[in-house]
């Protein structure tokens, strides 16, 4: 027992100095870098660094701006009329549809009512015999009178013949009122454009039964379109009646129209606070189509140098309306208060919170935030580095 112990320690400690004097093998320095990276990403690591190219930046300038009022809304067209049935009839006609240009006073549809047409006729004939009936009381009247003057007839027998004739003129103006009211109701047997226009809908076909109030057909007038929009209270103590309004179109970008404020509400509406403004857009050649989407600036002064940004570089609205700022290399984040926004040249007028030559981000950019330091890739270098 006593000789075993120092065999085993011995051969411990030969083990012992084999283990040391192995080199652990090093790893090279791509492997280690990329496991570097893999336990930064694991780890949740955040650059803090972004890198932009001269398209992501833009400088507050100074232009001349008109000072406006936005409004926003689609455009539709002054008069639109729907034609409804006055009566129960079946349709016999239809003489327009969509899109078919017409003119005031045109038939647009026909409806099969014999009974009215019928009426009518029974009542021109009611005219004619009341009409003969009220000259022969004519006639007796006369002649009555004149026996009277003779002494051959008592003045009993001329009241009666008084009272005769003045029964025959009111049955003679019944009889005109009733063909009147006849030929009234035969005329809604014919459904006529009350305006110059275009049908934009129609509802009804040939032989379809309908009934008083149903829409056969929709007329629009587009020579003239309206807009119809609300902005806040400030904003239309500067608007008035006949004022210019810069209107753009979602379908023709970068191209300008213009027209005028035609009304502006008297009262605030009670439940949103805000006032209705209308303007209308002449389209006397018809190249805008009705219904489309439009933003206006309603003109309220002379330009003026006014500092601005790109409208892309603006976060939020009202009160929470921000930019991102490059100051010292590093992002920003700064409150701005906005002015005149120009949707055709796509800028918008920074009031408070921007000087003229700082620059900001001019579009958002993935992974933007406060603090972070900014490099600028030349143009080269952008186009090889992979987007972000």
């Amino acid at each position: 027992m006593s000789r075993s112990f120092p065999t085993l320690f011995g051969l411990a400690l030969f083990a012992i100095v084999i283990a040391c004097g192995r080199k652990t093998p090093q790893p090279s320095s791509g492997a280690g870098t990329t496991t570097a990276s893999h336990v930064a990403a694991s780890n949740g690591a955040v650059s803090t660094g972004l890198t932009l190219t001269t398209s992501d930046v833009a400088e507050a300038r100074v232009v001349p701006l008109t000072d406006a009022v936005s409004i926003s809304g689609p455009l539709e067209p002054a008069q639109t009329v729907a034609l409804r049935t006055q009566i129960n009839a079946i349709v016999s006609a239809v003489r327009a549809d969509r899109g078919t240009r017409v003119r005031r006073g045109q038939v647009l549809i026909e409806l099969d009512a014999q009974g009215l047409r019928g009426q009518a006729a029974g009542a021109k004939a009611a005219i004619a015999a009341a009409d003969a009936n009220l000259s022969l009381a004519t006639q007796r009247l006369e002649n009555a009178q004149r026996l009277l003057s003779a002494g051959a007839l008592s003045p009993m027998d001329v009241k009666t013949a008084e009272a005769q004739h003045q029964v025959a003129e009111a049955q003679a103006a019944a009889a005109r009122a009733q063909y009147a009211t006849s030929s009234e109701s035969e005329s809604r047997a014919r459904i006529v454009s009350p305006i110059d226009g275009i049908v934009s809908n129609r509802a009804v076909e040939p032989g379809e039964a309908v009934r008083e109030g149903n829409v056969l057909l929709t007329v629009v007038d587009t020579r003239t379109l309206e807009l119809r929009a609300q902005v806040g209270v400030d904003e239309a103590l500067r608007v008035r009646p006949g004022a210019t309004v810069v209107f753009t179109l979602d379908a023709a970008p970068g191209e300008t129209f213009r027209g005028r404020v035609t009304r502006v509400d008297p009262r605030a509406d009670p439940g949103t606070r805000q006032v209705g403004v209308s303007s209308s857009l002449t389209n006397n050649q018809g190249r805008i189509v009705a219904g489309q989407f439009a933003h206006g600036r309603v003109l309220t002064g002379a330009p003026s140098p006014q500092v601005v940004v790109p409208i892309t570089a603006v976060s939020g609205s009202g009160e929470h309306a921000s930019v991102f700022v490059i100051v010292n290399g590093r992002l920003t984040k700064r409150d701005v208060v906005l002015g005149v926004r120009d949707e055709a040249r796509g800028l918008v007028a920074v009031r408070s919170g921007l000087t003229a030559g700082e620059r900001v981000l001019a579009v958002p950019v993935l992974g933007a935030a406060e603090g972070l330091t900014v490099t600028m890739a030349t143009d080269s270098a952008a186009a090889q580095a992979p987007s972000r």
